[in-house]
């Protein structure tokens, strides 16, 4: 088909004829010889002749013809070979129909293209069908779709054709890199449902806090094919029994969610491992275990105490964090005045940090950056400068610190109100409603007494004992407090742990957020020493409360130096491990050398160089091959010139879960978005006769075609020079010059 390169609509294309032909009558029309009539027609089509040819030249006439070697278009047939297609849920194995499904393809297309067969799993590797076997660790569909562009690159490329049973172990979702710019057509090999399986689904481990601590273990699990059979959960800890549970399913297929409650060791790593009992006919048993592991809690926590005037309060809240293991407490307590009107403070704190609490409260980010979190008592607003609640906001923001805000005292008048630190806080100051959150079971507590809601019951700031039945217990044992503030109602995404009554509606008690990278708290409650004080010598309940909450706030605090977690799911993969590099006042360090020692299950030691991956957030990274499952140590040393920023460490589990057979069921959702990302069709197995003609009715069947200009000869030149000479030689005759 003949068409113009340039396009135009369609009266683009008649103005310029048409200025064509005006212009060529216009040369004629006047001129100084006389001209017959039939010596002004010729000259007058002759140069019209040549006008339109230069047009028609310019709008570049072209055809559109088959292209030399259509028959070499190749056709690329992918077939997955990693250890999910060995599975057997039909007649035969997964791998097996794929075979046949290849060599029947490759039969059938090898007459309009070249066809090449190609496994993918770990790796893109040109084979035969006999040659197939499914023995690779892990299917990287995603990096073998994306690995043709560069491996045909030059070549054209009909189509791609997927076999496979929709897994994907790699850590891009599939179909989300470049577009090769060709339809494929994917094949689902393996059932959608006819499994006989029995999976731990997930299992995450809840936030660790600090020494003495326990952890909730999640379990999410599900069974497919045994009906409502009662399933058996096993848990280990470093592979010694620990607890098994027995969990009855209300129908097929339904996930199930179990929490077991840990006491991971505080000074080394702890493997915690979910087992189910295999089953007899159950088609893959490598699902039916899970590991994670809890990291050891470090370093001791550190916390700054301010409290406006000495009391009980302040007394009793000094006393139950001193005595926790894991928290290193400095306190500060407005004492009065000096006889020239200033302040005076009772300061309790290391040497080293005391003369930055001499007036009362850091004055620079890196003295206050040097704690986790920070802890205001019964003082006001106006005892800060706004310098410091600037730095304080920060605190919590970019230093990722915990701020918590409680007493009356902290709340009266104007309080925080306009000033940096409002938007930190989990509620709205301006707000004095009584609105809240219900109770967790209903009901309307004893005024003033605490009562968790539905999030306080979970919350790890709330625990108070190992099961959450018995935290439960141990609040609504609690007597009333003196009173409680109206601190205000909770912001958007703030979480309200506990109300009370103030004898008529309910209160925000316990309300926190998150705020940038770190957490903010308001407890509205006043005299909290009378959970102390009102019942027996030997409960404990008040110093758990305050541990807790103090806990919970540090726990989060972000490092100087520190390694985010790396999740590697199978041995033989390499993760790109970061380390994070901050100064004292928690900004990013682009400008350090950063030694990495990768240590072995085995004990081998190797180093790894780490690049700076991005200066804007001091992160550097290096590249590490996790060969051999087991827990690997990584250690991280910082140096920045002659000085040395320090070190951290971070252990990593290899092998935790075998994610090649999670959820061993064919994945129709992967393999319909690659198909319809690309313009292609999604088939399944027994489908798959209909694939040749699916493949002829698309683009990858129609012969590839090229474009050729009409114009671009010797014709096109010859004819423009022969209509301007015999266009010359009549003007000479007639005497124009």
């Amino acid at each position: 088909m003949v068409q113009f390169a340039v396009a135009l609509p369609w009266w683009g294309y008649g103005l310029a004829f048409g200025a064509a032909l005006a212009f060529a009558w216009l040369a004629y029309s006047r001129v100084s010889v006389p001209l017959s009539r039939s010596q002004r027609a010729i000259m007058t089509t002759l140069r019209a002749l040549t006008l339109v040819l230069i047009v028609i030249f310019l709008l570049r006439p072209v055809e559109f013809v088959q292209a030399d070697g259509a028959r070499d278009s190749v056709l690329a047939i992918l077939v997955d070979v990693s250890r999910s297609m060995r599975l057997v849920d039909g007649a035969d194995a997964r791998i097996d129909r794929a075979r046949v499904l290849a060599a029947d393809l490759q039969a059938q297309m090898s007459g309009n293209f070249q066809t090449e067969l190609l496994s993918f799993g770990e790796t893109l590797t040109r084979t035969e069908p006999a040659q197939l076997g499914a023995d690779a660790r892990r299917s990287d569909l995603s990096s073998a779709v994306s690995a043709l562009a560069d491996r045909y690159r030059g070549r054209r490329v009909a189509g791609v054709v997927v076999i496979s049973d929709g897994g994907d172990t790699s850590p891009e979702e599939a179909g989300s890199r470049r577009a090769l710019g060709v339809p494929v057509f994917t094949v689902g090999v393996g059932s959608v449902s006819a499994v006989l399986d029995r999976e731990v689904v997930n299992l995450t481990a809840g936030e660790p806090l600090l020494a003495e601590s326990s952890v909730d273990l999640s379990v999410s699990l599900t069974t497919t094919g045994f009906g409502t059979a009662p399933i058996e959960l096993r848990v280990s800890e470093n592979g010694r029994p620990l607890d098994t549970r027995r969990v009855t399913p209300p129908a097929d297929g339904v996930t199930l969610h179990e929490v077991f409650t840990v006491s991971p060791a505080v000074d080394r790593e702890t493997l915690y491992t979910v087992t189910i009992p295999a089953e007899s006919g159950e088609t893959v048993v490598e699902n039916n275990t899970r590991s994670v592991l809890v990291a050891p809690q470090g370093r001791r926590r550190r916390v700054l105490l301010v409290e406006g005037a000495p009391g009980f309060e302040h007394t009793f809240v000094k006393r139950a964090l001193g005595r926790d293991t894991g928290l290193e407490v400095d306190s500060v307590v407005r004492k009065g005045q000096n006889e020239e009107g200033r302040d005076t403070f009772f300061i309790q704190a290391a040497s080293n940090r005391a003369q930055a609490l001499s007036t009362g409260y850091p004055t620079k980010r890196t003295e206050l950056f040097e704690y986790d979190a920070v802890l205001f008592g019964n003082i006001e607003g106006d005892f800060f400068s706004r310098d410091q609640l600037e730095v304080t906001a920060d605190f919590v923001a970019t230093r990722g610190g915990g701020l918590l805000v409680f007493g009356a005292r902290s709340f009266e008048r104007s309080a925080l109100t306009g000033t940096p630190l409002e938007n930190v806080l989990p509620v709205d100051l301006t707000d004095r409603r009584t609105t809240a959150a219900r109770p967790a079971g209903g009901g309307t507590p004893v005024k003033n007494a605490p009562a968790l809601t539905a999030d306080g019951v979970s919350h790890p700031a709330t625990r108070l004992a190992a099961n959450i039945e018995e935290s439960r217990k141990r609040w609504a044992a609690l007597p009333a407090l003196a009173s409680v503030a109206g601190a205000g109602g909770p912001r958007p995404g703030a979480q309200v742990l506990a109300v009370t009554s103030d004898g008529g509606g309910l209160r925000p008690l316990l309300v926190t957020q998150r705020y940038g990278h770190g957490r903010s708290m308001v407890f509205a409650g006043e005299a909290t020493w009378r959970w102390r004080m009102m019942l027996p010598v030997n409960d404990t309940t008040h110093e758990r409360v305050w541990r807790q909450f103090a806990r919970w706030l540090a726990g989060g605090a972000l490092e100087r130096i520190e390694i985010p977690p790396t999740a590697v799911g199978l041995p033989g993969t390499t993760e790109a491990i970061r380390v994070l590099v901050r100064d004292q006042e928690f900004k990013p360090v682009a400008n350090a050398e950063v030694a990495v020692r990768v240590t072995a299950p085995g004990g081998e030691e190797r180093a790894v160089p780490a690049a700076l991956a991005d200066p804007a957030a001091g992160r550097y990274a290096a590249a590490v091959r996790f060969d051999q499952p087991g827990v690997y140590r990584i250690v991280a040393d910082v140096r920045r010139g002659q000085e040395n920023l320090g070190s951290t460490s971070r252990s990593v589990l290899v092998g935790g879960v075998d994610l090649e057979l999670a959820e061993p069921r064919l994945n129709e959702a992967v393999l319909r978005r690659i198909a319809e990302t690309s313009n292609g069709r999604y088939v399944r197995e027994d489908q798959a006769a209909t694939l040749p003609g699916l493949i002829q009715q698309s683009d990858a069947g129609q012969p590839p075609t090229e474009m050729r200009d009409l114009w671009h000869n010797g014709f096109s030149l010859a004819a423009i020079v022969l209509l301007l000479a015999t266009e010359w030689v009549l003007r000479r005759r007639v005497g124009l010059a």
